[in-house]
C-alpha cells in the first residue's frame, strides 16, 4: 500500500511531464488526493491538526475503560462505591472538552471563512447535474457549452485516450472541463433532474446540485494536469458512472482551447491534447539531452 500511495504523490510531482499524472485514486489509497490547490492543502492542514487530539483522546478513553473493567470488576470490588459526586472531576470533564472545542472551532471557522469567501473570479462556468453526465457553460464572450460523459472502452481509440493510466476506466470522460492554471474558476452548480454533487477531491471541493437552484463554489489550481471526481449524490441507478475530469492547462494553450471550442468542442479538445503530448516529448527530449 505504500508504494502505491508514493506512487500516486510521485505522478503528482510531474505534472508537467504528462498530461494525465495527476491527482486520482489509487489502490489502497487511506488518506486524501495530494492537494492541488489553496484550500485543498488548508484542508488537509486541518485533518493532521485534528488528528493531535482525536488520538490522544481515543487512547485515553481506552486506557479509562479497561481500568474500570479491570479494577472495577465484581471479582476485584464486591463492595461497590457509593461516591456520585466529585467536584474536581466534574470541573475537569466540563472545561476539558471546551477548551478543546475552542481549538477546533477556531482553525475550522477559518477553514470556512476561506472557502465561502472566493476572490474576483476570473472565469465562471455553469456545470449542470444531468441523468447521469454533467454539462458545462462557460460564461465568456465565446459561447461554449458541451456535455461530458464517461469515456465508453470502445471509445477510447476515437478519443485517442488509450493510455488506461492517464484515462482511468470509469473515470475518464470524451470532453473535459478546461481551466486555465492560477485563475480564480467560479462553478454555478445545479441540476436538470434530481439532487446531484459535483465533487473534486484533489480541489477541496463538493457542492450539491439542486433543480432550480444555483449553488457557487470556486477553485484555483496551481498545477497543471488531469483531475478526476465523481458525482457524491446518490442520483439513481447510473450514479457510479458519471465522473466529472478538469483538466488544468497553460493560460495560451486555454485560450485557443476556448476559441476553437466555439465552433467544435471535439476539434479543440484533440488539439489541447496535441499541444500538451508535444510538451511532454520536448520536456523528455530536454531532460535526455543533459543526462
Amino acid at each position: 500500500m505504500t508504494n502505491k500511495l508514493s506512487a500516486g504523490l510521485a505522478a503528482f510531482g510531474t505534472l508537467g511531464a504528462s498530461p494525465a499524472l495527476a491527482a486520482q485514486p489509487v489502490d489502497w489509497q487511506m488518506g486524501f488526493q495530494p492537494a492541488a490547490t489553496g484550500i485543498m492543502t488548508q484542508i488537509r492542514g486541518f485533518e493532521a491538526y485534528t488528528l493531535w487530539f482525536i488520538v490522544p483522546i481515543t487512547l485515553f478513553v481506552l486506557v479509562l475503560l479497561v481500568y474500570v473493567m479491570v479494577k472495577f470488576r465484581a471479582g476485584a470490588n464486591p463492595t461497590p462505591s457509593k461516591t456520585s459526586h466529585n467536584s474536581l472531576i466534574e470541573v475537569v470533564w466540563t472545561l476539558g472538552p471546551v477548551v478543546i472545542l475552542l481549538a477546533l472551532a477556531i482553525p475550522s471557522f477559518n477553514l470556512l471563512t476561506a472557502q465561502y469567501s472566493p476572490p474576483e473570479a476570473d472565469y465562471t462556468v455553469k456545470a449542470t447535474g444531468y441523468q447521469w453526465y454533467w454539462g458545462y457553460e462557460y460564461q465568456t464572450d465565446s459561447e461554449v457549452s458541451f456535455d461530458s460523459l464517461m469515456l465508453k472502452e470502445g471509445d477510447r481509440a476515437g478519443y485517442a485516450k488509450e493510455d488506461v493510466a492517464a484515462y482511468p476506466r470509469l473515470l475518464a470522460v470524451d470532453n473535459e472541463f478546461v481551466v486555465p492554471v492560477g485563475k480564480t474558476v467560479r462553478v454555478l452548480v445545479t441540476a436538470a433532474d434530481v439532487l446531484h454533487s459535483f465533487a473534486m477531491p484533489a480541489f477541496g471541493i463538493k457542492m450539491d446540485a439542486v433543480p432550480g437552484r444555483l449553488n457557487e463554489t470556486w477553485f484555483k489550481a496551481d498545477a497543471e494536469g488531469l483531475y478526476y471526481g465523481q458525482c457524491s449524490e446518490l442520483c439513481g441507478k447510473d450514479h457510479a458512472f458519471m465522473p466529472i475530469a478538469i483538466r488544468v492547462v497553460a493560460q495560451d494553450k486555454f485560450d485557443a482551447w476556448l476559441a476553437a471550442a466555439a465552433d467544435d468542442v471535439e476539434a479543440a479538445n484533440r488539439n489541447l491534447m496535441a499541444a500538451i503530448d508535444a510538451d511532454a516529448k520536448s520536456v523528455d527530449v530536454a531532460a535526455n539531452d543533459k543526462n
